[in-house]
């Protein structure tokens, strides 16, 4: 493993960068077990303490993330590594022991990903903690499909049966939904659970029935998927059955890209980016979670101000003596609203009613709308300029 020379290249390459931020972001080395509303203690503790340390026992500040259970944990690998997942008991017949090159590289994958499962399981767990180990995992499990044993075809008929029912589920799915319309994008069609977005896969709760009218293109694309590979791999046996299983998941991967252009107007901003680029000009306001509206800030070609959004990834950064003053209140918004210059406003829809009471008696015009967000301005726009 070289772990002397090894560890002299990971420092020179990742030490540089870290050794400037925190000269660049003092105080230089604070150990306070301890972060609260208002408090800055620069860069060295907030990334070395605060995100390592206090995120390990789950006391970090703020608390703007979710655990899973430890059971949970572990299982979720099946679903991470699926369909390969299911040859996980071919890996029990692996010779780990170092007494040749094989055996040393396949005790040292097996080291790996034990070494990661078990350093997470005791701190707070999140699904994609366990993404180090996949390298190491995918060569067990290579290594493991290799042997072509008697129990390897009988997990390859597993594959096929599980793609043959989710054949038969999409195949329901288009029937269901065969008739339903699809006005405007797909955030009309979706549930809202934001306690559960701090989870990797929380929006899969906001999916409703009508929402998979909008997919039926992404459905019709992963049912191919799944037909080739429940065809593939119960009628062919080794390799061929192995290329038929890759085959689905390259396929199915393309239908996971076509659906997320359906959700593109649900999870990005950047259709509502886009007319802001093209209004006149104006002091652009965003209210809120800087997450869910993190595309505007990237795609917006001007500086923006936020509206409530001293909190989560922002708040710690915020009250560095050096951060940029752009966090506004609601007696802030009144006052700029009133002004005869133009604002515009990006909130969601479902906060359009609280904005109305905050403006009062201001003016407030819709610009545009898109996947469940919307412009606001204290000033009319022509509507050439919104399409």
């Amino acid at each position: 493993m070289h772990l002397f020379t090894g560890s002299l290249l990971f420092l020179a390459i990742a030490a540089p960068w870290h050794v400037l931020a925190t000269i660049r972001n003092p105080p230089y080395f604070d150990f306070t077990m301890h972060g609260g509303p208002g408090d800055y203690h620069g860069f060295f503790w907030f990334f070395f303490i605060n995100e390592q340390l206090l995120r390990f026992l789950n006391l970090r500040y703020p608390r703007d993330y979710d655990t899973v259970p430890r059971f949970l944990f572990w299982s979720l690998h099946l679903a991470w590594l699926f369909p390969w997942s299911v040859y996980i008991p071919a890996v029990a017949r692996l010779n780990f022991r170092p007494t040749d090159r094989a055996g040393r590289v396949t005790l040292f994958a097996l080291c790996w990903v034990a070494a990661v499962l078990l350093f997470f399981s005791f701190s707070t767990t999140q699904e994609y903690y366990s993404l180090p180990l996949y390298p190491a995992a995918a060569l067990l499990l290579g290594a493991g499909m290799a042997l072509r044993s008697g129990s390897t075809r009988i997990e390859t008929r597993i594959i096929s049966v599980i793609a043959g029912l989710s054949v038969v589920i999409i195949t329901a799915i288009l029937i269901l939904t065969r008739n339903l319309p699809t006005p405007g994008d797909i955030s009309g069609a979706l549930t809202q659970n934001p306690d559960a977005y701090t989870l990797s896969m929380g929006h899969l709760q906001d999916l409703t029935l009508s929402s998979f009218a909008y997919l039926r293109l992404p459905l019709i694309v992963a049912g191919i998927a799944c037909l080739i590979g429940a065809a593939g791999a119960w009628l062919f046996r080794g390799e061929r059955a192995f290329l038929a299983i890759a085959v689905m998941m390259v396929i199915f991967f393309q239908a996971a890209r076509l659906a997320l252009v359906v959700f593109d107007p649900y999870l990005s901003s950047r259709p509502l980016a886009e007319t802001l680029n093209r209004l006149p000009k104006g002091e652009l306001i965003v209210e809120g979670d800087y997450n869910s509206f993190s595309s505007i800030f990237f795609y917006h070609e001007d500086r923006t101000l936020i509206l409530n959004g001293r909190f989560f990834v922002l708040e710690y950064g915020s009250y560095a003596p050096d951060a940029p003053q752009v966090f506004i209140d609601d007696k802030d918004f009144v006052q700029l609203w009133a002004r005869p210059a133009r604002y515009y406003l990006v909130t969601t829809n479902e906060a359009t009613a609280r904005i109305k009471g905050v403006a009062k008696d201001l003016p407030l015009f819709e610009i545009a709308s898109s996947g469940g967000k919307v412009i606001l301005s204290n000033q009319q726009a022509e509507a050439d300029l919104v399409r």
